[in-house]
Formats: C-alpha cells, sequence, structure tokens
C-alpha cells in the first residue's frame, strides 16, 4: 500500500526542491513498525559551510507537511499485516479502527442489552455516537489488543 503526496521546498541555494511523503507498508512491518518514507528529489547538496541538508518553507507549507506526515502516519499504523477482521458490534473496543475508505477510530463502546453504542473519531477530530445491534459485523482495518 502506498499513498504520497508532494511539496516544493527551496533548498539552501534557493533553489526548488520537491519534497514527497509517502505511506510503504511491508506486510511484515506493519502497524507501528510501518516505514512512512520523505523523500527529496533531487537530493540537495550538503551546505559547505555546516555538511548539513537544509532546505526552508513558508509555514503554510510545513502545515501542509506536517499535516501529510500525520496522515502517512495514521496510514502506516492502521495497516494490518493479517488483513481485515470482523467482530460483531459489541466486542468493539477503544482504539479499534474501521476499515473502508474513510477510517474511523472507535472512541468509545458500551453496550445496554441487545444494543451496543458505539462512539467513533474521526481522522479530522469529529466524534459521533451509532447505535448497532449487538450481533452487527463490524470490519476492522486494526485491531487494539486488551479490553475496553
Amino acid at each position: 500500500m502506498t499513498a504520497g503526496s508532494g511539496f516544493t521546498f527551496t533548498d539552501a541555494e534557493n533553489h526548488d526542491v520537491p519534497v514527497g511523503v509517502a505511506t510503504v507498508v511491508v506486510p511484515e512491518e506493519a502497524g507501528a513498525d510501518a516505514r512512512v518514507s520523505v523523500t527529496l528529489s533531487p537530493t540537495p547538496a550538503p551546505s559547505p559551510s555546516t555538511g548539513e541538508l537544509r532546505w526552508s518553507c513558508t509555514p503554510a507549507a510545513a502545515r501542509e507537511l506536517a499535516a501529510a506526515l500525520v496522515r502517512a502516519a495514521e496510514e502506516a499504523e492502521n495497516a494490518s499485516a493479517e488483513g481485515p477482521v470482523t467482530v460483531r458490534a459489541d466486542e468493539l473496543r477503544r482504539g479499534d479502527v474501521r476499515d473502508g475508505e474513510r477510517p474511523m477510530t472507535v472512541d468509545g463502546a458500551r453496550t445496554d442489552g441487545s444494543t451496543a453504542h458505539i462512539t467513533w473519531k474521526s481522522v479530522e477530530g469529529r466524534t459521533w455516537t451509532q447505535s448497532y445491534d449487538v450481533n452487527t459485523a463490524i470490519t476492522l482495518r486494526r485491531r487494539l489488543p486488551g479490553t475496553r
């Protein structure tokens, strides 16, 4: 799985440097061990005075890069080496990530008789609660160990 986005920054010699952010998930390195790749193309030469690679950008571009890195990190963490798993709604627990085009995380879960009340949190930080029959099958992208 690979996702990416690109930005242009300026190096120490005032040349444009395309920067790319991509999530590359190797099955044996899923979850916390997955890699987020940041590439500079072409790679800038080290500064003669410091020997460091230096580049700069506007605050808006820095925020955009930071947001892309957060999205890539979440995608890498949410990737599962085993693939999606399906559980009953009453078995959901905080931290589980629902599979789908727009991943969402279980922020809270409680059961009231035959109804499971699940509070979801989106990547954007919005939360809402949905009620399900306890037997409803929910497909998860990532299952966290532990209990509610």
